[in-house]
C-alpha cells in the first residue's frame, strides 16, 4: 500500500476536460457500448479532441487539439492495436509531450492506462495542422490530407426530421458518461498501414474528463 501511495503522489498531477467527436467502423448504436464486441468483427475508429480546460502539472492544456487513430483485429480489450497520435502543430513542445504522455497512460488515469495496454503499434505523436469544429450533429475535424471525419444528424427515415438519441452512463462510462449520438457523412484516413473509410457508421459527441487524481 505504501508503495502504490508513493507511485500515485510521484505523478504529474493532470486533470483535461475536452470535447469529443468519435466515429467508428461500428453500425449506428456501436454494439461495443452494449455488447463489448464491434459489429463488424474489427474495430478502425477516429476520435478528435479539443480541450477546454486542462493542465498537466504547470502546462496548460487549454485549446490544444489532437486526433487518435486507431485499428484493432478484434473487440479493443482483445489487444493488438495499431494506434496513431497526431496533435495540432500549433500546439507547444511542452503541451505535446504533455498530451502524448497522458494519451499513453504513462502517467496513469482512465481510460488511456486500460487502453495503454491493448496497443502493439503506436505511432507519434505526430504533427500536423488539424482543423476542429464542434457544432452539435454537424461537427467535424481533419488533419491535413491525411483525414478527415465529418459527423450528420441521424434522421428518422419517414419524416425527415432530426432524431436527437444519447447513450448515457449513469454510473460513468469508459470514454464518456453521455454521447450524443451522430452519424458519419465522411470517416476516412491514409497514413501508414492505417487506411479505411467508412461512412453512415457509428459518431458521438461528448464532453470527456481525465484525471490521474482519485
Amino acid at each position: 500500500m505504501a508503495t502504490a501511495v508513493a507511485e500515485t503522489a510521484a505523478r504529474t498531477r493532470f486533470k483535461v476536460k475536452a470535447m469529443s467527436l468519435e466515429a467508428c467502423s461500428c453500425a449506428h448504436g456501436c454494439n461495443c457500448q452494449f455488447g463489448g464486441f464491434p459489429n463488424e468483427g474489427i474495430c478502425e475508429f477516429l476520435i478528435g479532441y479539443e480541450v477546454r480546460d486542462g493542465e498537466f502539472g504547470d502546462v496548460d492544456l487549454n485549446g490544444v487539439r489532437f486526433v487518435v487513430a486507431a485499428k484493432y483485429p478484434n473487440a479493443i480489450h482483445e489487444g493488438n492495436g495499431h494506434v496513431a497520435l497526431f496533435i495540432d502543430e500549433k500546439a507547444t513542445a511542452d503541451q505535446v509531450n504533455a498530451i502524448a504522455t497522458i494519451c499513453t497512460g504513462a502517467q496513469g488515469g482512465m481510460p488511456w492506462e486500460a487502453i495503454a495496454a491493448t496497443v502493439s503499434r503506436l505511432e507519434g505523436p505526430i504533427r500536423k495542422p488539424i482543423e476542429m469544429n464542434f457544432d452539435g450533429a454537424g461537427s467535424s475535424f481533419s488533419v491535413g490530407d491525411v483525414l478527415e471525419v465529418r459527423a450528420t444528424p441521424l434522421r428518422n427515415p419517414v419524416t425527415g426530421e432530426v432524431n436527437e438519441v444519447h447513450i448515457t452512463y449513469p454510473k460513468g462510462g469508459f470514454f464518456w458518461n453521455d454521447g450524443s449520438v451522430v452519424t458519419t457523412d465522411t470517416m476516412k484516413i491514409t497514413w501508414s498501414d492505417l487506411s479505411f473509410d467508412h461512412h453512415a457508421k457509428f459518431g458521438a459527441i461528448a464532453e470527456v474528463n481525465w484525471t490521474n487524481q482519485s
